[in-house]
C-alpha cells in the first residue's frame, strides 16, 4: 500500500543537499578544501535537474491519466438517468 506517490524531483533535490552537505563537512573535518564558489554551480545544476526530472515526471503522469480517461466507455453518469439535472 502507497502511502504517497513518488516525487523523482524532490529525490534529485534532496540528493543535491546531501551532496553539498557532505562537501562542506569534509571541508569543515579537513578532509579536503572545498572552495566556496563550487556549491554556485552544483546547487544550480542540482535544482535545474530536479525541475527537469519533475517535468518528465508530470508529463509522464499525465499522459497516463489521458489514456486511462479515454478507455472509459460508459456513458456519464449525469446522462444515464441516475442523477436530475437542474
Amino acid at each position: 500500500m502507497l502511502l504517497h506517490e513518488f516525487r523523482p524531483g524532490r529525490l534529485v533535490a534532496g540528493a543535491t543537499a546531501l551532496a553539498l552537505a557532505v562537501l562542506y563537512a569534509g571541508d569543515a573535518a579537513d578532509a579536503w578544501v572545498a572552495p566556496w564558489y563550487g556549491v554556485i554551480p552544483v546547487l544550480c545544476g542540482g535544482l535545474g535537474a530536479a525541475a527537469l526530472v519533475t517535468w518528465v515526471a508530470y508529463r509522464i503522469r499525465r499522459r497516463s491519466a489521458r489514456t486511462a480517461s479515454s478507455e472509459n466507455i460508459e456513458a456519464p453518469a449525469s446522462t444515464s438517468g441516475s442523477q436530475d439535472i437542474r
